[in-house]
């Protein structure tokens, strides 16, 4: 009977410690296990649409500091690379008394032209850095080369007059050829006048510059300020902004409102032939005697037409008749090139076609163009403040270490068929990149200041 007891109370502590084991396995070690293994992200366990997407382009994280950081690189590399000397071409020794210049005295070579219409647009870019920034050192790089070039004139203006058939370093500046030659310089060289940078007068080569393109030009019987070439009687997109930006400056700068009149006359008679207002961009070439007219929107060049407007209502009077028009069709044109951008950020070789690369500085163009309406109040800021800030983003992962641009077509003519376009080479010495890249990242850094952003369900929104 003893044994019966003792038997008994074994078994039942057996199936006690039993017991216990399967309540730790059923309800223990399944809470340790949960603590420690990873939580399978579903919609019941994870707020998804909160999750980062794998962007290409850097998104939502634009930061004065970091657009400073960017043109910085841009300002060291183009200061090193763009030496403002005369130098003997035979002995390279520097030239330091203008009054004894001749026919070996050339310009110190250096990655890029100090005389062309994409430094203009530099020029103008640095300027734009400095006041937006507050950093005297890109001020400086547009004033010193300016000095340097009046300079140089002046002195090859002396040599002249006993060597007048005499190729120099200037010829462009003392009988343009072209409005390429003329305008932007004009322009640039204007702003840095009116900023009262200088004490080196400019406006003898200024009144040269507009001269030219007033009077000298080849028109067509309109008036309309044309080329010949690639076939007679030919407008080029570019040329708006080749000419309009001066005439509008130099109306600025004399308060004679018949330049304002006139830059009015030619946007409106290039617009009309043009501008494509079911898509809201402009054809890149109009031939008079092509039918029908093959419309390629080529970006740069659309850069130009929506920079030129930019530029007028920068500088007309606010009670110029026009300015309602200019307004009008800047939105028009902002509204069909914002229903383009890719989504990195950048646009297309052919705004319209999006087997073709996409190219840097017409995204910079763009960049500055939406940035600086907003913050002129003649663009909406929660509309266009996001595409603004996303191209600036993608402009920026092309600036490499050394501050060289990347991506950016080289000089591109006028042609008639997809190929000519989409094969056209990109370079770093594409001289067309970097004003436009200064200029966006100076309106940027306004914008930023101006219309800060903040995200909202992931997305950018403006705020202010």
């Amino acid at each position: 009977m003893k044994f019966f007891f003792a038997k008994s109370r074994a078994l039942t502590l057996k199936r006690l410690w039993s017991c216990l084991f399967i309540l730790v396995c059923q309800f223990v070690l399944p809470v340790c296990y949960a603590q420690t293994a990873p939580v399978k992200a579903n919609d019941a366990t994870a707020p998804l649409h909160l999750l980062k997407p794998a962007y290409i382009t850097p998104y939502g994280e634009t930061t004065q500091a970091s657009v400073k950081a960017v043109l910085d690189r841009v300002y060291v590399y183009l200061n090193a690379s763009t030496p403002y000397q005369l130098i003997d071409q035979k002995t390279n020794g520097v030239i330091t008394d203008f009054s004894k210049l001749n026919s070996l005295s050339i310009f110190k070579p250096g990655d890029f032209r100090l005389i062309s219409y994409e430094w203009g647009i530099t020029y103008t870019g640095m300027l734009e850095a400095g006041a937006a920034t507050g950093d005297r050192r890109y001020i400086d790089y547009t004033a010193n080369r300016m000095k340097f070039l009046a300079d140089a004139v002046a002195g090859f203006k002396i040599y002249l007059k006993t060597s007048p058939q005499t190729v120099t370093s200037v010829g462009s500046v003392l009988e343009p050829h072209a409005l390429d030659d003329a305008g932007s310089m004009a322009a640039a060289m204007i702003k840095t006048s009116r900023s009262g940078l200088l004490k080196t007068e400019l406006r003898p080569i200024i009144d040269n510059y507009v001269n030219y393109i007033l009077t000298k030009e080849f028109r067509l019987s309109d008036g309309t300020l044309a080329r010949n070439r690639p076939h007679p009687n030919t407008l080029w997109l570019d040329d708006l902004y080749m000419s309009l930006p001066a005439l509008a400056q130099m109306g600025v700068l004399t308060g004679d409102t018949k330049y304002f009149d006139e830059a009015i006359k030619q946007y409106r008679q290039f617009a009309k032939r043009m501008f494509n207002t079911e898509r809201g961009l402009y054809m890149h070439g109009w031939v008079q005697d092509m039918d029908p007219h093959p419309q390629f929107h080529w970006a740069r060049a659309n850069g130009w037409a929506i920079l030129t407007k930019i530029e007028l209502l920068d500088a007309l009077p606010q009670n110029y008749p026009a300015r309602t028009e200019i307004l009008e069709m800047l939105k028009k044109h902002a509204a069909g090139l914002a229903q383009r951008q890719d989504a990195t950020g950048f646009w297309h070789q052919l705004l319209d076609r999006n087997d073709s690369f996409l190219e840097t500085s017409a995204t910079a163009i763009y960049a500055y163009c939406f940035a600086r309406a907003i913050n002129k109040g003649w663009l909406d800021a929660k509309a266009y403040g996001p595409a603004a800030l996303l191209a600036w983003n993608a402009v920026s992962t092309r600036v490499n270490g050394q501050g060289q641009v990347e991506g950016t077509c080289v000089g591109t003519g006028m042609g008639f068929d997809p190929a000519f376009y989409c094969y056209r080479p990109v370079n770093v010495y594409a001289a067309h990149g970097y004003g436009p890249v200064l200029m966006a990242g100076a309106e940027i850094y306004r914008m930023l200041q101006n219309h800060p952003f903040a995200i909202n369900d992931s997305a950018v929104q403006i705020t202010k």
